[in-house]
């Protein structure tokens, strides 16, 4: 059973939820530019990076899409729902070979 929350205690998690999906809205917009890489984020010991769904984070990389995305991550043998917290370390080098290169 959920617990019972007061009008206070939704307020701000609602407010943290926002915060958070804009924490990951901006980190998005920083791949994409090229701002920051791949791997700066695979490094990263950060709550945002850490819950983010990983074919989230691969679709954020420019020339990556959703099918794309998918294709790697099965290639590399990473299930579609992993989170980043979630990824081994032989995952993460895989990942980064595979950008590397390009």
């Amino acid at each position: 059973m959920l617990p019972t929350l007061t009008a206070d205690e939704k307020r701000k998690a609602l407010e943290k939820a926002q915060a958070m999906r804009k924490a990951r809205a901006d980190l998005r917009e920083q791949l994409k530019k090229g701002e920051v890489t791949l791997e700066e984020v695979l490094n990263r010991d950060d709550p945002v990076v850490a819950r983010m769904k990983v074919s989230y984070l691969l679709r954020s990389l420019p020339r990556v899409g959703k099918v794309k995305a998918e294709r790697i991550m099965q290639e590399i043998g990473i299930n579609e729902s992993r989170r980043v917290q979630g990824l081994g370390t032989r995952q993460k080098q895989a990942l980064l070979a595979r950008f590397m290169d390009k």
